[in-house]
C-alpha cells in the first residue's frame, strides 16, 4: 500500500472521530454534563513523546469517542436516542468498512482516551534512489494493553491467511515490533508495523518509523513533547479541548509537495489549533506562531461593523471588517495562492471587476479606510448569486471623483449610465440593451436592459451591487439586516468580541454553491458527515497579533433543529 494512501485512510478516520458526535451536539446546551460545559479536557497529547522535534503535523483526539457519544445521548430527547445511536454506529461501520475490523468487538474494549496521528518525517529512510518516503505514525491510547496485543495478533493472523506476507516479530529496545514482510511486490496491507509500548498501541507505515518513535521516547532532547517551540505553542491553548492539531508550517509545506526537506528550514513558523465544545457547536481556536514583522497588533474592532446593517439577512457569505486596504494586503501576503480561502476571495473580486475592467485592489480597496462588508446573495431566479459591497466613506477621500471614474469606465465598455429611483433612493445603473425571445409570447423578439452594476450613496456609506434586486435588498435591509438577525448573533456568539472582523458562511444556504466551486468539499463532507449534516453556519475571525503570535477563532454553529 502506498504510504500516502496509508496516511489518507488514517487522516479520514481521525477527522471522522473528531466529528463523530456532530449529529447530536446541537442538544448539548443546558442539559449536558459539567465536562461539556468546560469544553473538553485540559491535558495535552501524551503521544507527542513518540514524535521528533521536527514533526511536520500532528492531529490528536483527546477524548474517547464513546464518551463523546455518551454525552450526546445524555442530552438527546429519549425519543431520538435510538436514532442518534444508530447513526453513530452506522457511521463508525462505514469508516472501518475497508479494514475488515469490527469496532464494537475488536477496538472498543481496549480503546483509551487519546488517538494521535502524525507525519513524523519527510523522508524516513533518507535514500535518494526511492525519493521522499514520509513516515506516518498512529498512536492510540489503550486502557487494557493485553487486550490490545490480542487484537494485533488476531488481526495479523487473519491477514496472514491471504499468503501475501509473513509476520515478523522483532525486539527493539525491549519492545516487540510486529511487521509484515511482503512476499509479493504490492501486498494489500493496511498497517505495516505495530507495537505496544506502555499504554499506547503504535501503528506505522514502516518498522523504521517505529524504531525512531522508540528512540524519541528514550531521548527527551529529541522528542516533540520537550521541544521549546512545541511548549511555546501549547501555551497558546487557553480553553479545555477535545482535540488539538500542531503543524510545523515549512515542513508541512514540504510534505504537501512530497519534498525530502523544507525550502526554508530556517523559518520557525508553527500553527496550533485547539478544538472545544461550546454552546451550540464547536470552536477551533488557532495560533500562528512566528509571524514575521508582527510583534503587537491589537484587534481593530470591539463590535460588529456598521456596514452589516446594509447586508441582507439571507446572505450566504459575508466578509466584514475595517481598513480594506490593509486587510487585502494581509490576504495577499498571508494566504497561499492555491488555498481555498484565497481562491474564493480571488474569484469574488474577479467576478465583480471583470465586467468593467476594474482593478478593485487599486481602485476601490485603497480608499476604503473605514467599515466595509462584502456579501454574496442568492439569486431569486436561481442563476449566479449576486454581490453587494458596502463601504464607509472617509472624510479625506473624494469618493465622488472615484465613483465618476467608475461610471466613465463603464461607459467606455459600452454600458449606458442612468439614474432611477429605487426604495426612495436615487441609484445609478450600468446597463446594456440586448434582444431575446419571449417564449411565453410565441417567441416574439423583445428588448431587455441587462444590468451589470448599480451604485448609490446612503448617508455616509457607498453601496455597490451586481443587480437591481440585490441593491433593493440592501436598501430595505434596515432592521431585517444580517447584522440585526438572530442567526448572525448565534454565529458570532462563541467568538471574541475584540477582533478584526468576520468571515461568515451560511452553510445551509450556500452548500450547493460552495460544492460547485470547490469539488474537494464533497470529500471533506464525507469525512465529517455528522458535523456537516447539522452545520448551520461557519464563522471565522482573527484577533490581531501579540508577541509575534497571530490568533484566530472558527465557530461551527450546529444550532438547534
Amino acid at each position: 500500500m502506498k504510504s500516502r494512501s496509508f496516511f489518507s485512510l488514517l487522516l479520514v478516520a481521525v477527522i471522522s472521530l473528531l466529528t463523530l458526535t456532530g449529529g447530536s451536539l446541537y442538544w448539548i446546551i443546558s442539559q449536558s454534563p459539567l465536562a461539556l460545559w468546560r469544553g473538553g479536557v485540559d491535558r495535552e497529547a501524551v503521544a507527542a513523546v513518540f514524535l521528533p522535534k521536527q514533526t511536520p503535523v500532528m492531529v490528536s483526539l483527546l477524548v474517547n469517542p464513546d464518551r463523546l457519544e455518551a454525552f450526546s445521548l445524555a442530552a438527546t430527547p429519549v425519543s431520538d436516542r435510538r436514532k442518534s445511536h444508530r447513526e453513530a454506529m452506522d457511521f463508525a461501520k462505514s469508516i472501518l468498512a475497508n479494514t475488515g475490523l469490527n469496532y464494537q468487538k475488536e477496538i472498543k474494549p481496549w480503546l483509551g482516551e487519546e488517538i494521535t496521528l502524525a507525519v513524523t518525517s519527510l523522508d524516513y529512510d533518507r535514500q535518494i534512489s526511492n525519493g521522499a518516503q514520509p513516515g506516518y505514525l498512529l498512536a492510540v491510547n489503550t486502557k487494557k494493553p493485553e487486550l490490545a496485543k490480542e487484537f494485533l495478533q488476531a488481526s495479523y493472523s487473519k491477514q496472514a491467511l491471504s499468503g501475501a506476507f509473513e509476520l515478523v516479530d522483532q525486539t527493539y529496545k525491549g519492545v516487540n515490533i510486529l511487521f509484515q514482510k511482503p512476499l509479493f511486490s504490492n501486498p494489500n496491507n493496511r498497517f505495516l508495523a505495530t507495537a505496544v509500548i506502555r499504554n499506547f498501541v503504535l501503528f506505522a507505515n514502516d518498522p523504521q518509523v517505529l524504531r525512531n518513535a522508540l528512540n524519541n521516547v528514550q531521548a527527551p532532547d529529541l522528542n516533540l513533547q520537550n521541544a521549546p517551540s512545541y511548549q511555546e505553542a501549547l501555551k497558546t491553548l487557553k480553553d479545555p479541548r477535545i482535540g488539538v492539531a500542531y503543524a510545523n508550517l515549512p515542513a508541512l509545506s514540504a510534505w504537501i509537495d512530497n519534498a525530502p526537506i523544507p525550502e526554508t528550514p530556517e523559518v520557525l513558523q508553527r500553527l496550533m489549533v485547539g478544538l472545544s465544545l461550546k454552546s451550540q457547536g464547536l470552536v477551533a481556536q488557532t495560533a500562528l506562531i512566528g509571524v514575521a514583522g508582527e510583534i503587537n497588533q491589537p484587534p481593530l474592532l470591539a463590535a460588529p461593523v456598521s456596514t452589516l446593517n446594509y447586508v441582507p439577512a439571507d446572505s450566504w457569505l459575508t466578509a466584514s471588517g475595517r481598513d480594506l486596504k490593509t486587510f487585502w494586503q494581509q490576504v495577499e501576503t498571508g494566504l497561499e495562492a492555491d488555498s481555498p480561502l484565497q481562491q474564493l476571495i480571488g474569484e469574488t473580486v474577479k467576478r465583480i471587476q471583470q465586467p468593467l475592467g476594474l482593478d478593485l485592489p487599486a481602485e476601490i480597496f485603497s480608499w476604503v479606510q473605514g467599515d466595509f462588508s462584502l456579501a454574496l446573495l442568492p439569486n431569486p431566479d436561481g442563476g449566479e448569486p449576486d454581490w453587494v459591497f458596502v463601504a464607509e466613506r472617509a472624510e479625506d477621500v473624494n469618493v465622488e471623483e472615484i465613483v465618476n471614474r467608475f461610471d466613465e469606465l463603464a461607459r467606455q465598455q459600452g454600458y449606458s449610465i442612468g439614474n432611477l429611483p429605487l426604495m426612495d433612493t436615487q441609484v445609478t445603473a450600468w446597463t446594456k440593451l440586448q434582444t431575446s425571445k419571449d417564449i411565453k409570447n410565441n417567441g416574439v423578439a423583445r428588448l431587455d436592459a441587462l444590468v451589470k452594476g448599480v451604485h448609490t450613496q446612503v448617508g455616509n456609506y457607498q453601496i455597490f451591487a451586481t443587480s437591481i434586486e440585490a441593491m433593493g435588498k440592501a436598501l430595505e435591509a434596515d432592521n431585517s439586516s444580517l447584522g440585526a438577525s438572530n442567526k448572525f448573533s448565534r454565529a458570532i456568539s462563541a467568538l471574541p468580541a475584540d477582533n478584526d472582523g468576520y468571515f461568515y458562511l451560511d452553510w445551509q444556504g450556500a452548500e450547493s454553491w460552495v460544492e460547485s466551486k470547490f469539488p474537494i468539499m464533497r470529500v471533506v463532507e464525507v469525512a465529517g458527515k455528522p458535523l456537516f449534516d447539522n452545520l448551520r453556519s461557519l464563522t471565522f475571525s482573527s484577533e490581531g497579533a501579540e508577541n509575534g503570535i497571530r490568533r484566530a477563532t472558527i465557530f461551527f454553529n450546529l444550532g438547534v433543529r
